[in-house]
């Protein structure tokens, strides 16, 4: 009689589906932020490459799901705190703008003060991602600031948008141009005033006059309507920049499940190759859109490049002195920047590791 009522209970916990799953779905709770806005391309992939893949992966698994709650254009996190932000547990993950964040992360802004290199952004983003995993100090640079690293970015060549037009370097004299960090070091020399500022105050400071143009990037040009009130766009190529990646809540991530780590690592390393191909076929066609829209576009002469390069007093050796000084590995993070943009085929204007 017993057997028959087990059987019996045994059939309707089956049927009402109340029977234990042989794997039940574990839901993970994970809140994903950035200071930009999803018009910036960075923000944009995170938004629509790297969560849903993750999203995706994770569910021909059917282990584990995550609940995402995103937070752009600094609503959670401001834009140079996210570094911060993430660390704290206030948002879980989210993109890191090293760019912004140099006290930080010192060795990572190695490209800023090594311009005129290479206008690839597979190769930048890929170099530095090596020197992170080959440089200890670089990668403990994430983890010291209880943060995770799981892919990079590197944003397109760096031109010179300005309200005047310009055709060699002593055209910048007496001229004030907002640039953004360490880009105040390429200026140095010509005669031009750097001013602060970031992508969401550029137009206002070119329309009222706090500056006269800008170095920056044609698809954070774009977002930002910088060819509105700069309309001279003087292709200079600075070279593309490492700009930061996304990371992780440390702590959150360690004990998120193995499965869930992996696929977080992976979709990471994605987003990097992603986002450089993505990155350089927008500039390219941003800087077509802009130029129909009325910006005047030109190409500084190769001459007046290798001439501005030459202009610039040792700014790489001055970063790489002061790392130094610091007990920071300077000196190899110039020399490996230096070198993998070379073993990768690139031919920078100067050679900042040997003078």
């Amino acid at each position: 009689m017993m057997t028959r009522r087990l059987i019996a209970t045994a059939a309707l916990l089956a049927a009402a589906g109340l029977g234990a799953p042989a794997h039940a779905q574990q839901n993970i709770r994970l809140t994903a932020a950035a200071g930009h806005p999803p018009v910036f391309l960075w923000v944009k992939l995170v938004d629509e490459f790297f969560i849903p893949e993750v999203d995706k992966r994770l569910a021909a698994g059917g282990k584990h799901k995550i609940e995402w709650t995103r937070a752009w254009g600094g609503t959670l996190i401001k834009l140079g705190a996210e570094s911060k932000g993430i660390g704290d547990g206030v948002a879980d993950l989210g993109f890191v703008s090293t760019i912004f964040e140099a006290a930080k992360f010192p060795m990572q802004n190695v490209s800023y003060y090594a311009p005129f290199g290479t206008d690839d952004i597979g190769v930048v983003t890929q170099v530095v991602n090596d020197m992170q995993n080959r440089i200890p100090a670089m990668g403990q640079a994430w983890s010291k600031n209880n943060l995770v690293y799981l892919g990079g970015a590197a944003l397109d060549a760096y031109h010179l948008w300005t309200s005047f037009p310009v055709k060699s370097v002593d055209d910048l004299k007496g001229r004030k141009i907002t640039a953004p960090g360490p880009s105040a070091n390429w200026i140095k020399g010509t005669g031009a005033v750097a001013v602060a500022g970031n992508l969401n105050t550029y137009y206002e400071d070119i329309k009222s006059g706090v500056s006269n143009g800008v170095i920056t990037f044609a698809t954070g040009a774009w977002g930002a309507k910088v060819h509105e009130v700069a309309p001279y766009i003087t292709k200079v190529n600075f070279g593309a920049q490492y700009a930061g990646g996304i990371a992780i809540n440390k702590p959150r991530f360690d004990k998120l499940p193995p499965e869930v780590q992996k696929v977080l690592r992976e979709v990471g390393a994605e987003y990097s190759q992603r986002f450089a191909a993505a990155q350089a076929q927008a500039a390219a066609a941003l800087l077509k859109k802009a130029e129909e829209a009325g910006a005047k576009l030109s190409e500084l002469p190769a001459a007046e490049r290798k001439r501005w390069a030459d202009t610039l007093p040792p700014i790489a050796k001055t970063f790489a002195a002061d790392l130094q000084g610091k007990g920071l590995p300077g000196d190899q993070v110039l020399h490996g920047f230096m070198d993998g943009l070379k073993k990768a085929g690139a031919q920078p204007a100067r050679d900042w590791a040997g003078k």
